[in-house]
């Protein structure tokens, strides 16, 4: 059985770049109300020189090898049964 985040819980780990300094830094999950989201984490500097670290929070997606939830696609209003 895979670990599971509490609700409003998350946590990232150190991700190998593989000397690719564009990837993030640290990645992980987080579940905020129920939903789980895919967080990744990249060191950046303001351009008065004070650091910080910049997020990204997504929908977590489906690949072949690992089951994730889809991506959020557009939906037509039209399309929709009520």
């Amino acid at each position: 059985m895979a670990y599971e985040h509490k609700e409003n819980r998350g946590s990232m780990w150190p991700n190998d770049q593989d000397g690719n300094t564009s990837r993030p830094i640290h990645k992980g999950t987080i579940n905020v109300d129920g939903t789980l989201y895919t967080i990744s984490a990249w060191d950046n500097e303001t351009p008065s020189g004070k650091k910080y670290l910049k997020l990204q929070v997504q929908l977590p997606y489906k690949t072949k090898e690992k089951e994730f939830e889809s991506k959020p696609q557009k939906v037509n209003e039209e399309d929709l049964p009520f």
